[in-house]
């Protein structure tokens, strides 16, 4: 196992990590600086989850033509870039264009250095290679999102995008340094590609990703008012919670990976998805104990998490031919289970429920997630059965 390569590959995941979610701790600041509503300063995290969605199958697509490792450096050079540009932004919209176009290499990178990961990888270890590289997108909450929420408050929001620009450098020399020369992933035409999406099972897979994922984020997204008005923690307490949650993360995914590694992708998705429909049911019942949200925060995240390389694995056995390509989709799914997920949950709030709401749709979300996975499972195995039966 290339153990420096897949450190490259992990850095960029920090640094991609960072600039996701950095925004959402200094989302006041930016309101303030740029003379707009939070409202307004929210569309910032929204337009940059589009570009996501927008550039994860165009750029790998594009990008299967390229030797992986260039086109792994170029998708870096383009984020450090926006990014860095983001840092000077003077205007709502400029700030907007910036974080559109920021979010154009995440899918791509993502899904192209996990299927690189699994060929850096010895035979049965791919799912802790693309562990390895998912793991630097946990430790961005844990460490990146902190410091850059941080000196974001307390000088500037500038910071915390010009901190982005300088892991987006260390990623690109690593990247260029570290790196092995790679083939292209692909030599068919880009209209070949795309006829991976013919495939019925590729989007039943895009939809589990998008679903399931969407009751972390349900979740995640309304965890500092469960901590302050549910369980009555003090404001400060939200950035430790945080913490917590990516102290999860981090531990998940590393236990997603095992899971991967003892259990089919799909049995280790269905078991981690019912596990988290659980622990949301059982947070949204104790969420007024101070001592059991906060075991439920670090726990509730290292489930969640630990669904992540399963689903990356199985779309990838799902593409064959067009891995890269598919492997990205699993990232426009991961966003836009983040905006369907925190959508969903604020619904009941705005209908005048608790905030405990929130932790019931997730769990309804991933049960759902889990449901889909299940059926997956049964149609392959029917599937097995009938092929069986007619040899």
């Amino acid at each position: 196992m290339n153990k420096k390569a897949l450190f490259a590959l992990a850095i960029g995941g920090f640094g991609i990590g960072m600039t996701e979610f950095v925004i959402m701790g200094i989302l006041p600041d930016v309101a303030k600086a740029l003379s707009i509503t939070i409202p307004e300063a929210g569309h910032f995290i929204a337009i940059y989850a589009l570009g996501v969605v927008v550039g994860a199958p165009l750029l790998s697509s594009l990008g299967s033509k390229w030797p992986s490792h260039k086109m792994l450096l170029g998708l870096m050079l383009w984020f450090t870039v926006f990014n860095t540009l983001s840092a000077f932004a003077e205007s709502y919209t400029s700030l907007l264009i910036f974080r559109f176009l920021s979010g154009l290499p995440h899918g791509a990178f993502f899904g192209i250095g996990a299927v690189v990961a699994g060929k850096l990888a010895t035979p049965g270890k791919e799912p802790q290679a693309m562990a390895i590289m998912f793991a630097g997108l946990t430790v961005a909450n844990v460490v990146g999102v902190p410091l850059g929420t941080y000196f974001g408050h307390h000088f500037s929001w500038n910071v915390a995008f010009m901190m982005v620009g300088v892991v987006g450098v260390l990623a690109m020399l690593t990247v260029y340094l570290w790196m092995p020369k790679l083939k292209p992933a692909s030599t068919v035409s880009i209209k070949q590609d795309f006829k991976i999406f013919k495939r019925i099972e590729l989007w039943i897979l895009i939809l589990l990703t998008t679903v399931g994922t969407g009751g972390f984020f349900a979740w995640y997204s309304y965890i500092a008012p469960l901590i302050t008005d549910v369980t009555k923690y003090p404001e400060y307490m939200i950035g430790y919670a945080m913490i917590l949650a990516g102290l999860g993360m981090v531990a998940g995914n590393f236990l997603g990976a095992k899971l991967t590694e003892k259990l089919s992708p799909m049995r280790a998705v269905i078991t981690s998805l019912g596990l988290m429909a659980t622990v949301l049911i059982i947070n949204a019942l104790v969420a007024a104990n101070p001592v059991m949200v906060l075991i439920l925060t670090f726990t509730i995240g290292a489930i969640s998490f630990s669904v992540v390389t399963p689903l990356q694995m199985a779309i990838i056995n799902a593409s064959k031919g067009s891995e890269m390509l598919g492997s990205s989709m699993n990232q426009s799914a991961f966003n836009m289970g983040n905006a369907s997920g925190a959508f969903l949950a604020g619904l009941p709030i705005a209908m005048g429920y608790s905030v405990v709401s929130s932790s019931y749709v997730g769990a309804i979300l991933a049960g759902t997630g889990a449901l889909i996975a299940v059926g997956i499972v049964i149609s392959r195995r029917q599937k097995r059965k009938l092929n069986i039966s007619k040899e």
